[in-house]
């Protein structure tokens, strides 16, 4: 799939290119302006000329003018504040871009003789409380940064991200809204504004110098909260599209570890409907696959997508026909990588799989004597990278099922590592477990009951026989594939 269509075809018109639309047929009377002294004869004969040219016509006016074309819009956004005006002198600019990505070059050209930058001035618009304003400022300003010359830096790229961030995490967006005089807007207009919102991003990730400034702002997090949030099929669509945009990135593909984005996207590939948002998410699984530079990093996703059932969710899509090829394409490479893994899957990367999925359940791993015997020591690798997940598990989740598996699998790694006692209590493990022999939930209570007994007591022969009495008048943990 190609970036460049790819991402301007998925920007969404929806509530913007309605209200702008409407914007455009409500023609302002600049000479009021001028005769109310508030812009220029210049200014005034410049726009006057601009707004009425056919579309070859603006290329040549542009191409002879374009440093009084820049300087005219600035200064008519900064001596009026007439909201119906400020929004058509941004629809305008919109439109101008819009027409041709190269024109982005008049803001720079001026910028640079003012000694400013391409955006200064529409920065300060995202403060703005008209939302259709805002959003048109925040659409400028993405153009102007993408497909510039010059990237956005420093605290410009903070704040702007910083408003992006805000804006995508918030379920509900107040303003004047549609319609005069109203102080919030619809659910439905609050959600096609997000998507506007996202739309921006997805212009900027295109940019792999902004790719690494979202990452290292935590936008990750921001773009996994959105797809846990429930939210609607376009928005889904738009988020994971940004995954796959940074998965271009080979260093990012290494950070994107950290972030659980397989669980993520498996969960919505289950029970995607619309054929837009299954393609996308095959798009990124296999930059994940195919852009890793590391052996072991392309390893783990594979493993984690095995570990969410992708493979099962890949052969029933393989029965599927499709029109488009890139599916049919993507389904097939998947296919054949993650084959390639289950092969090489030995129980310990299962587990690791598991454990770092935060998904723990009653698999044969967990309840192997051999197991243990022959892996607990390696949950001391890379630093207790594995031991840490599991004590963190039983501190956050709120699920008991995981709960009960995490207990259970500190006290089988104490017993067959009986010096990991230390490292548990270190990490607070010991504390953790002990808190939830008190849970509402029987089997949480009673693995962390067993598990306590082996952090504490010493003579493993006795406690075998009182874990066999105990376990006898315990019904069975119920197992699930």
């Amino acid at each position: 799939m190609d970036i460049r269509g790819a991402v301007d075809a998925a920007v969404p018109t929806n509530i913007i290119a309605a209200k702008a639309a409407e914007v455009r047929a409500n023609k302002v009377n600049w000479k009021s302006y001028l005769q109310g002294q508030m812009i220029s004869a210049e200014d005034c004969e410049f726009i006057s000329k601009f707004e009425v040219a056919k579309s070859e016509d603006k290329q040549e006016i542009l191409t002879k003018e374009g440093h009084q074309c820049a300087k005219t819009f600035l200064n008519l956004m900064a001596h009026i504040s007439k909201e119906q005006t400020v929004q058509y002198i941004l629809t305008l600019i919109d439109d101008t871009l819009q027409e041709n990505h190269q024109r982005v070059n008049i803001f720079f050209d001026y910028a640079k003789k003012t000694k400013n930058t391409a955006w200064s001035n529409f920065l300060p618009m995202l403060n703005r409380q008209d939302l259709f304003t805002v959003h048109m400022a925040a659409r400028i300003i993405a153009k102007l940064a993408a497909w510039g010359r010059d990237l956005m830096e420093g605290s410009d790229l903070n704040y702007y991200f910083n408003w992006i961030k805000t804006h995508l995490s918030s379920q509900k967006l107040h303003g004047t809204g549609a319609e005069p005089g109203t102080g919030t807007i619809s659910p439905s207009e609050s959600s096609q504004y997000v998507q506007c919102v996202a739309g921006c991003l997805q212009l900027m990730l295109r940019v792999n110098e902004y790719r690494f400034a979202w990452v290292e702002a935590d936008g990750v997090n921001c773009i996994t909260a959105v797809l846990s949030n429930k939210c609607g099929f376009q928005l889904q669509y738009q988020m994971i599209f940004c995954v796959w945009l940074l998965a271009f990135s080979p260093q990012l593909c290494e950070q994107l570890r950290r972030y659980n984005v397989v669980p993520a996207l498996s969960d919505i590939l289950q029970e995607s409907v619309k054929e837009k948002v299954t393609r996308i998410i095959l798009a990124a699984f296999r930059n994940l696959l195919e852009k890793s530079a590391e052996k072991e990093t392309r390893q783990e996703y594979a493993l984690a997508m095995i570990q969410c059932k992708v493979l099962k969710q890949l052969e029933n899509l393989d029965q599927q026909k499709y029109d488009d090829e890139d599916i049919t394409d993507d389904i097939k490479l998947l296919l054949e990588r993650l084959g390639e893994s289950v092969q090489d899957l030995s129980s310990f990367d299962e587990y690791s799989s598991e454990l770092k999925s935060g998904r723990l359940e009653w698999s044969p791993v967990h309840k192997s004597e051999k197991f243990w015997r022959e892996n607990a020591v390696r949950l001391n690798e890379k630093n207790y990278e594995l031991l840490k997940i599991l004590t963190r598990l039983l501190e956050v989740s709120d699920d008991p099922q995981v709960i009960a598996v995490a207990a259970h699998d500190v006290g089988e790694y104490v017993r067959h590592y009986p010096r990991g006692k230390r490292v548990i209590e270190q990490l607070g493990g010991k504390q953790l477990v002990m808190n939830h022999m008190h849970h509402e939930d029987q089997l949480v209570r009673y693995n962390a009951l067993l598990a306590v007994q082996k952090l504490m007591v010493q003579n493993w022969e006795y406690l075998g026989k009182q874990l066999q009495s105990t376990e006898q008048s315990t019904p069975a943990v119920a197992t699930r594939s």
